[in-house]
């Protein structure tokens, strides 16, 4: 009963303050420009604020970020780390399905950060306007955060890279960073089990490798934490 009424608090409050951060940043969109680059890293804090004292969930930080851009592939267990990703990262542009676009406000706010679309039904189209806008934002230096298995993955199930991976990180020449995350077993359901979750970023691996190498290495890196 208890963690079923923290997870209500939650829910409450932390889409509650969304609602109104999407709201503040197509405000700023349309008047002030200068203030929405802030917005999306209060979204993440504020995700970690509730996620500590109303959910009972601490977030443990290990290894360190290169300072030169890198592609940073992430374990995805959750939706913990999409939310994540803006707190932890410093202006990352992010990867994410198309559908999420459809959102009412949260589209254009999504495309305004400079999140990227990922078509996953769209073929060799879908994956070419991927490729450019990784191109385009690697070139202005932003780090790059991709969710390299595609979709949520069980805690404890290792699934493999998809192929828009590998071409991101051939068209960018970037490092990439694998980090490991453990939100499944606390954060994936609706009722949230209070506990520490590990973002652990891994050695970086340098650009350039051969397919087969670079995806063992990032398979492994991403599941250091899995059983």
């Amino acid at each position: 009963m208890i963690a079923l009424l923290r997870s209500l608090a939650f829910y409450l409050a932390f889409y509650g303050i969304s609602v109104w951060l999407v709201l503040r940043a197509l405000l700023a969109l349309a008047v002030a420009p200068h203030r929405f680059a802030r917005l999306p890293r209060k979204w993440a804090q504020a995700h970690r604020w509730c996620l500590t004292h109303l959910a009972g969930i601490r977030v443990r930080e290990e290894g360190e970020r290169p300072a030169t851009p890198a592609l940073y592939a992430f374990r995805h267990e959750a939706f913990f780390e999409a939310i994540e990703l803006p707190g932890v990262l410093d202006w990352p542009v992010v990867f994410a399905k198309s559908e999420l676009f459809s959102i009412p406000g949260w589209g254009r706010v999504a495309r305004a950060y400079g999140t990227v679309p990922v078509d996953r039904d769209g073929g060799a189209k879908g994956l070419r306007e991927m490729l450019v806008g990784a191109r385009r934002f690697a070139a202005e230096g932003r780090p790059l955060a991709i969710f390299p298995e595609g979709t949520r993955t069980p805690h404890g199930v290792q699934a493999p890279l998809r192929p828009g991976f590998v071409g991101i990180y051939k068209a960018t020449r970037l490092p990439v960073v694998p980090v490991a995350v453990n939100s499944g077993p606390l954060y994936h359901r609706w009722i949230k089990r209070p506990g520490t979750i590990t973002i652990r970023f891994g050695t970086p691996i340098p650009p350039g490798l051969s397919r087969p190498e670079v995806e063992a290495r990032v398979l492994a890196g991403i599941n250091a934490l899995n059983p």
